[in-house]
């Protein structure tokens, strides 16, 4: 992905995207607390689609820096809610499913663009041109930071959202054991992340499902990531 920092524009595009994709996701998790009872995230201001509300500052810092960056977590009390676990759960699980819901609304706007016989994806990465050109190239960059953003925040390792949602659906007994790696959590996403002999261990776990949704909703697009 490299190839989308070639010129400022396309710089731009990513900064946008990613900002896009941040504020759907943590919006999300926000609306859906709030839907099941618990009034925390709205009293917090951060039920709105106001990208500022969901920025985190060394996160968005480091998004310039380092072209990698997080949004500000959503706080939600679990003695708010009906059914603790499954509805934390719940709320977890919205952050990435709307992302790949925008994904997905972004994918039929390509096809809707597509008679305008714009370049192919795999072709001209990222390409940015003048005119509908530049929404092409918008629209793909957005499917992209939606889709990884997704698949990484599914992976059940806690600060993640997949942590979460795999102790919604465990037995109490089950979900007691679970929880008690949270504090390992930061530790053995470290490790994915930090590349050790080549690329990160992460990368392994990512790049397969990440390409599995952009050859379906980026056809002839091939293995991006």
């Amino acid at each position: 992905m490299e190839n989308i920092l070639n010129s400022p524009v396309s710089f731009l595009f990513y900064v946008a995207a990613l900002i896009v994709a941040i504020t759907i996701h943590e919006f999300s998790h926000a609306w859906s607390a709030d839907h099941l009872g618990d009034p925390t995230p709205r009293l917090q201001g951060r039920l709105t689609l106001n990208p500022l509300a969901h920025l985190d500052p060394l996160g968005t810092i480091l998004l310039f820096l380092v072209h990698f960056g997080w949004g500000k977590p959503v706080q939600f009390d679990p003695f708010n809610l009906r059914n603790p676990r499954r509805d934390a759960a719940l709320i977890s699980l919205a952050g990435p499913a709307a992302n790949l819901l925008l994904a997905t609304v972004c994918s039929i706007a390509l096809r809707i663009l597509s008679p305008l016989q714009l370049p192919v994806l795999s072709h001209t990465p990222f390409a940015v041109a003048v005119g509908s050109v530049t929404i092409i190239a918008f629209l793909q960059i957005l499917i992209v930071m939606n889709v990884v953003l997704a698949v990484f925040n599914l992976i059940p390792i806690h600060p993640l959202d997949g942590f979460k949602i795999v102790g919604g659906f465990l037995s109490p007994q089950q979900a007691k054991e679970w929880y008690s790696l949270e504090r390992y959590g930061m530790i053995f996403l470290l490790f994915l992340l930090f590349p050790w002999f080549g690329p990160a261990p992460i990368s392994l776990i990512l790049n397969p499902v990440v390409n599995f949704f952009l050859n379906l909703l980026l056809p002839g697009s091939g293995s991006l990531v």
